[in-house]
């Protein structure tokens, strides 16, 4: 009984400690990840009342939860790429400049 306390409590350790090095768009995505698969487990097993249900509601609330939390984050000034043309037309990307950000292009 007691290894298996070890255990659980060393590999909750290592899953919290994994969730520190993530970029703020990794944590929304995990964030928005586990709200929806719980929203859909208990959507699908108030809609079906069995475990295929709540296992299918659980996974789409999660791949959807996943998908709007990673699109939601909010890009930081400068972080954003734009393409440009040169005066021979060779289009390349580099760094927004303020006309992207007043609205100005």
């Amino acid at each position: 009984m007691i290894i298996k306390k070890a255990i659980l409590a060393v590999l909750m350790t290592v899953a919290l400690a994994g969730c520190e090095t993530q970029t703020e768009g990794q944590q929304r995505a995990t964030t928005g990840a586990l709200l929806g698969g719980a929203g859909g487990a208990l959507v699908g097993q108030a809609i079906g009342g069995n475990t295929k249900s709540t296992v299918i509601g659980a996974a789409s609330g999660a791949l959807l939860g996943a998908v709007v939390g990673s699109a939601t984050t909010p890009q930081r000034r400068g972080q954003q790429l734009c393409r440009y043309q040169d005066r021979y037309g060779q289009i390349y990307t580099a760094p927004c400049d303020d006309r992207y950000y007043n609205g100005n292009y």
